[in-house]
């Protein structure tokens, strides 16, 4: 089968997840029948659909005719054969207990043509097992979505013990073609890739407070202001349901054995039905008590030691067993669970021979099998990490930012972390600042053009999580401000024309980068805001000075103070962007613009950018520096050739001489 094979997509359940899929599915233009087995299930998910479409709608994240087509593809049912009896693919999604899923699947193929693909939406559960239940195990794979559908990006795609590559292959292709960003998981491995690193991780948080190593609080601040994750252990687990994480271990352990030994901590809660946000009580009281407090300064070193050792573990079983590549678990987790940096990473950062110290004095200690070295992590200790055994393919210069050269003397700077909606981080800095140095120093690039990965944003603002991993210092603050100053001054000094191509979010440090950029154009669903002050900050890379010489001081005043989102044709009539371009159209646009000044002469270029660098705040030194440069100009080449073009109305050849 082929993607165009497919126009009918069936999916089986229509619960949180069901409904979810489904929707993402239709958005995209399949026709999808959704199935439950009573009608008000199904009502209960259509319902449920129609509310997030209007929402979508309401927000302007689709037009209100895109939320009615997508409505109207969706066509709640309760027969099966009536459901499936003519679906390509089928998504099953049903609850996650192992015969529920057998009857399910027994039904199916019953009436399910021979063409159809069956995917299931499994969390943890055997592909190959439940692949059993049909004829078909070459036409079924896995199919992860992570909750939200609509909203999170990750599907992973995993191979049963049978599943064929082309049916892999087309799952993929369909992930891809609604909109998400699949990942292949290469062998049927219990929690496949984010619930293998997050779950144990979980795990081994409950047993540091079970064993008294540490308290909730410290290791919730260590997770969240030391290693940088998105939300704390133990808050992370309130707001998706204890009862979740703890059935993915309970199927680990009776799969893997001891090493996967629920904590006492783990199923206290769940024995007292104490399941999180849902329950109004987890780890933490959302009913009598303030909920998540968690203080910035009870950080221990025990604990990060004990947690990066207990996720290095796990990606070395991962790799190990060759179920996925060190650049898969990364993209993954960053997309599935919101890591700023890839577990993989952070463990080679943290040190690999560090992380395996840190095991094998927990086994010694304790005796426990989770603290037992896996045989790939003790192989990569001697070997300095685990990313060096990809090579030039594992692991490209840069991590948050990619360099392109899409021809015409451009340099193309991608700000590539989509999963944090391209936010800009202190390695992000580091390999801007690195980018343009390497940009200025190629004779072959002529402008830089900008832009961020994805169509969501092109850059949301400052990292706060990750900066936030560094503490409430003052001192740290003031240099982590100078450094971003120092890095957007590089870009705004730079000699070449620079263009920012802006799609989506701008915001806050992100328009503060745009801001340094000579041209900017927008698509027409970008937006703009300098939210600082919201936050009872300020614009602290820039702003403050820049943005007034672009707008006025009386627009930047007005932009800064009021923290309000501006669409993209207000900025244009403010004066900040340049053109607005259909959505489809800004990519094309902004190279075109990029590569027609690429085209112009480089010494006028730099001596023009120079001139109105110096006259900014000294209109005298200005014209000073403007007298100087017209004169050295008067004996380049490229004036020549400019005006021997001009004469003969052709197009220069410039050469930068």
């Amino acid at each position: 089968m082929e993607l165009e094979d497919i126009n009918t997509v069936a999916v089986l359940g229509a619960g949180n997840m069901g409904h979810g899929i489904a929707e993402v599915v239709a958005m995209a233009g399949y026709d999808v029948n959704m199935r439950d087995i009573k009608d008000e299930f199904v009502q209960n998910g259509y319902d449920q659909i129609e509310w997030s479409l209007g929402k979508l709608a309401e927000n302007d994240q689709l037009s209100e005719e895109e939320a009615d087509a997508a409505l109207e593809r969706v066509t709640p049912l309760v027969d099966m054969e009536e459901a499936c009896g003519d679906a390509d693919v089928v998504i099953e999604a049903v609850p996650e207990q192992m015969e529920i899923k057998e009857d399910v699947y027994t039904e199916l193929e019953a009436v399910a043509p021979d063409r159809a693909i069956f995917a299931t939406n499994t969390s943890s559960l055997s592909i190959t097992k439940l692949a059993e239940f049909t004829e078909r195990p070459g036409q079924f794979c896995g199919m992860h979505f992570f909750n939200p559908p609509v909203r999170m990006d990750l599907v992973e795609v995993i191979s049963g013990a049978e599943s064929d590559e082309e049916t892999l292959d087309v799952i993929e292709e369909l992930a891809d073609d609604i909109g998400k960003s699949p990942v292949r998981v290469h062998k049927d491995s219990p929690g496949f890739i984010v619930n293998r690193v997050l779950v144990p991780l979980m795990n081994e948080a409950c047993w540091l407070v079970s064993d008294d190593e540490a308290t909730i609080s410290e290791v919730d601040s260590t997770t969240k202001y030391d290693m940088g994750l998105p939300m704390g252990s133990f808050e992370l687990a309130d707001l998706t349901g204890i009862d979740v994480g703890y059935h993915v271990l309970d199927y680990m352990h009776e799969v893997l054995g001891e090493a996967y030994e629920p904590s006492p901590l783990f199923v206290e809660k769940v024995e007292k039905e104490e399941l999180g946000k849902k329950t109004g009580k987890g780890f933490y009281d959302y009913e009598d008590g303030p909920g998540a407090e968690i203080p910035t300064d009870e950080q221990s070193d025990l604990v990060k030691a004990r947690l990066v050792a207990s996720m290095a573990n796990e990606v070395a079983k991962l790799i190990g067993n060759d179920v996925a590549p060190p650049a898969s678990i990364d993209e993954a987790t960053k997309l599935g669970a919101g890591f700023p940096d890839g577990p993989v990473k952070m463990v080679d950062q943290f040190g690999v021979e560090k992380a395996l110290e840190t095991l094998e004095e927990a086994y010694e200690k304790t005796g426990h099998a989770r603290y037992e070295p896996a045989d790939y992590l003790e192989e990569r200790a001697g070997e300095g990490g685990f990313y060096e055994q990809e090579g030039d393919d594992g692991r490209t210069d840069f991590d948050a930012i990619r360099v392109e050269y899409p021809g015409d003397m451009v340099g193309h700077i991608v700000l590539d972390r989509p999963h944090r909606m391209n936010t800009i981080s202190d390695e992000l800095l580091e390999e801007l600042s690195a980018a343009i140095d390497l940009l200025e120093d190629d004779d072959e690039v002529r402008s830089i053009l900008i832009t961020g990965e994805g169509e969501k944003a092109f850059s949301a603002g400052a990292d706060v999580q990750s900066m936030a991993a560094g503490g409430a210092d003052p001192i740290q603050a003031q240099e982590l401000s100078k450094k971003g100053q120092s890095t957007f001054g590089k870009l705004e000094a730079c000699d070449m024309p620079v263009v920012a191509g802006v799609d989506g979010f701008c915001l806050g440090g992100g328009m503060e980068l745009a801001t340094c950029a000579d041209m900017r154009v927008a698509s027409e669903r970008s937006s703009f805001g300098q939210p600082e002050l919201d936050l009872g900050l300020l614009p602290g890379w820039g702003g403050t000075q820049r943005l007034k010489h672009i707008v006025g001081e009386g627009r930047a005043k007005e932009i800064i103070l009021t923290a309000e989102r501006y669409e993209a044709e207000t900025m244009a009539d403010y004066g900040f962007v340049n053109d607005v371009v259909d959505n489809d159209e800004l990519e094309d646009t902004a190279l075109d613009l990029a590569a027609d000044l690429a085209g112009g002469p480089p010494i006028a270029q730099k001596f023009t950018k120079r001139a109105m660098l110096a006259g900014r705040d000294d209109t005298d030194a200005g014209l000073e520096y403007e007298a100087s440069a017209f004169g050295h100009l008067m004996a380049t080449d490229d004036l020549m050739e400019g005006m021997t073009a001009f004469m003969g109305d052709g197009e220069p050849n410039f050469e930068g001489k």
